[in-house]
């Protein structure tokens, strides 16, 4: 149940962010806002861990490893979804983010050699067939000139980019270093990368009053930083990177839903067959064969004549 309850609020979460993202692009620099939103999430994270009395101190190898993980997942990443959401829509960064789930399980193989079980890969290619299914109007008509290339390298850039961070935090778990006290350290790395990238580009700090902007700001920090992902590196270590980056995947339905209610998204023959692949897929990710045939095999009860 636990499990579960993590597992929705990430999806739930992370899947309206790229809605949000799209309030943060215009007036004020990527990496200015980048900066503001994880600043934020990072002075949230500290207030929150000294409120419960949280051991704070590290090892400076740790120190090491949360950097990465810091510059990997809260800055880099970051920076190229942001970066190429100004040059394709947020459903085709969505869709191309979805790769990620692969690269987990390849990395999860390449670093750890962990087995993965065939039905995994078959599942995860499911459920990126439905996204395609899902979005085909838009991927059908999709013109790839050279400013479309360049959004779909950086957002495959930033799916890389994220993958490598989560083979670090699955690494910082066996090593039973807490997620909240992480989390509040690599927040505060991934301000100062962002900072660094901010003075290196020497953007001004300017900042927009639109309610728009600001709103979506706090959500970004507050909800898509701070909640989300406690939630995911929680479902790292729970279920593993193959498992929790399914997650990925279901990010575009949330923002199909979205771009229903506010945006008069027509549902079509494409949608509905979208939704049932990815549910298909989702289900034999999670569902381990030895469990369905163990429901299929069970002994029916006699007839007495």
């Amino acid at each position: 149940m636990k499990n579960m309850l993590l597992y929705l609020v990430t999806v739930l979460i992370w899947g309206s962010t790229w809605f949000a993202i799209e309030f943060q692009l215009g007036v004020v620099a990527v990496e200015v806002s980048l900066l503001y939103r994880f600043a934020i999430a990072a002075v949230l994270m500290w207030l929150f861990c000294w409120w419960r009395k949280l051991d704070m101190h590290f090892t400076l190898r740790q120190h090491g490893f949360i950097l990465l993980l810091a510059s990997l997942n809260f800055a880099v990443n970051f920076l190229f979804i942001y970066q190429a959401q100004q040059y394709l829509t947020s459903a085709m960064t969505a869709i191309a983010f979805t790769t990620m789930l692969l690269m987990n399980i390849v990395n999860t193989r390449l670093f750890f050699g962990k087995p993965v079980a065939k039905r995994i890969y078959f599942g995860a290619l499911l459920g990126i067939a439905g996204i395609v299914v899902l979005f085909w109007p838009d991927l059908d008509g999709i013109d790839l000139t050279n400013t479309s290339l360049l959004g779909l390298i950086l957002i495959l850039s930033g799916a890389l980019s994220a993958s490598f961070g989560n083979m670090v935090s699955v690494r910082n778990s066996r090593e039973n270093m807490p997620i909240m006290q992480v989390n509040a350290w690599g927040m505060l790395y991934g301000s100062l990368v962002l900072l660094a990238a901010v003075l290196f580009k020497g953007h001004s700090f300017n900042f927009s009053t639109e309610p728009s902007y600001i709103i979506s700001l706090l959500y970004l920090a507050i909800f898509g930083s701070v909640i989300a992902f406690a939630s995911y590196f929680a479902l790292l270590k729970q279920i593993g990177p193959e498992k929790a980056s399914y997650t990925i995947v279901l990010f575009p339905l949330v923002a199909v839903v979205l771009s229903t209610l506010f945006e008069g998204f027509q549902w079509t023959s494409y949608t509905f067959s979208g939704f049932a692949l990815v549910l298909l897929g989702n289900a034999i990710v999670l569902t381990p064969f030895d469990r369905i045939r163990a429901l299929f095999s069970r002994e029916q009860p006699k007839l007495v004549s």
